[in-house]
């Protein structure tokens, strides 16, 4: 038997691994501290390439990632992705990166294309969710074609649920021999024992929150994320309104920004500007405190990959409700961690007051959904996954 002490580790190979993202938005989401682990673990060097923001240079040391800027846009720009592909190639081959992850549509069409052209045998594609499900006609057929196109140069490709991997076999984005699920989905995972974790709020910083807000003995409901179309915002409102003539005390608590792109209705943002049931926080670089002041968590999606924002409110036993929209269906266990709501206004506001009426089923289902995010999707199992099942 080769005794431990007699291995030489210094010859087990070390790889270079580079990420690509479009926007430093996604960074804490897609990885938070998943580098410093996995090269802990595995003594790898991570790159991380990214259009410039000050967000992205000030994550580097403290995620323990070695950081690219390039300009990566998130709309199809022929001229702009170019130079884009020909930039990451240069940097393949000026620092011997040996893995290339691609993560997004843009990201992962740009970085594929790269890696292939640079001869890197392992390129992995993490499909974050069907950009073009609630797309018609040209643009539709356009964002297909660049998963397609994505998914062919990919060696491997995550989908991040087991719906996500359904709808691009269904859809024949690419071959379904590199179709992975990491466990029960998510690409990071969560972070239950501190980030998450109820037990551990700052409490100081709520009540600075709530006296920031005007909330005293408010019911609070909560939705985090972009405030766009495709996550059901302007149904949310509207149901609000009728949540709000029921139970005037409560308040609807808005934690994230209003995009320009996929914007929701001058309607909706008039009424998130006067109503005075409704807070704004407009984006915030940590939510999580926000989810220590919220009784029930909405969200109305109509598309995902997988919500990971889902198992955020529940990893602080906050009840869910959210839509069957694709990734969706498993965030949760129906009348167990949150209920299933469709898009319809009333349908919405109704499942609201549900929770609002009857706290004790609330506070079941909050902490039923802990213990559902502890045993699934605690991060540290799922860097484990990546570890062992993509090598990276």
């Amino acid at each position: 038997m080769i005794k431990l002490k007699e291995l030489n580790f210094s010859k087990v190979k070390k790889e270079k691994v580079l990420h690509v993202i479009t926007v430093s938005f996604v960074i804490n989401h897609f990885f938070g501290k998943q580098f410093s682990y996995l090269k802990e673990k595995t003594g790898n060097e991570y790159h991380l390439a990214c259009t410039p923001s000050i967000n992205f240079s000030a994550l580097a040391d403290k995620l323990d990632y070695i950081p690219f800027e390039v300009e990566i846009t998130r709309d199809i720009s022929p001229l702009k992705d170019l130079t884009a592909i020909i930039r990451i190639y240069k940097y393949i081959k000026k620092n011997k990166i040996t893995k290339v992850v691609g993560h997004t549509p843009k990201g992962g069409m740009i970085s594929m294309i790269a890696s292939y052209l640079a001869g890197i045998s392992v390129r992995i594609y993490f499909r974050h969710g069907i950009i073009y499900e609630t797309s018609s006609g040209f643009k539709r057929f356009l964002l297909k074609t660049i998963d397609k196109l994505t998914g062919f140069f990919a060696t491997k490709v995550v989908c991040v649920s087991n719906s996500v991997k359904e709808f691009s076999e269904n859809d024949r984005l690419n071959s379904p021999n590199k179709n992975i699920v990491l466990g029960l989905g998510t690409c990071n995972g969560i972070d239950t024992s501190i980030k998450f974790n109820p037990n551990l709020s700052n409490n100081d910083l709520i009540e600075q929150l709530k006296v920031k807000y005007n909330v005293s003995d408010n019911k609070l409901v909560g939705y985090v994320g972009r405030l766009v179309k495709d996550k059901g915002i302007d149904e949310l409102i509207m149901a609000w309104l009728l949540v709000n003539e029921k139970y005037p005390k409560a308040k609807l608590l808005l934690v994230g920004p209003i995009e320009k792109r996929d914007q929701i209705s001058n309607y909706s943002k008039k009424i998130i500007s006067e109503n005075s049931s409704i807070i704004f926080t407009d984006f915030v670089a940590d939510t999580s405190p926000f989810f220590s002041m919220m009784d029930v968590f909405v969200l109305p999606t109509y598309r995902e990959g997988f919500p990971t924002v889902a198992l955020e409110a529940s990893s602080m036993e906050i009840p869910v409700l959210i839509t069957k929209a694709t990734g969706c269906t498993e965030a949760i266990k129906n009348n167990i961690t949150g209920v299933y709501i469709s898009q319809n206004i009333e349908e919405i506001a109704e499942k609201i007051l549900y929770y609002l009426n009857n706290n004790e089923v609330a506070l079941q289902h909050g902490k039923q959904g802990r213990t559902f995010v502890k045993e699934n999707f605690e991060q540290s199992k799922i860097w484990d996954l990546i570890s062992n099942q993509l090598k990276i």
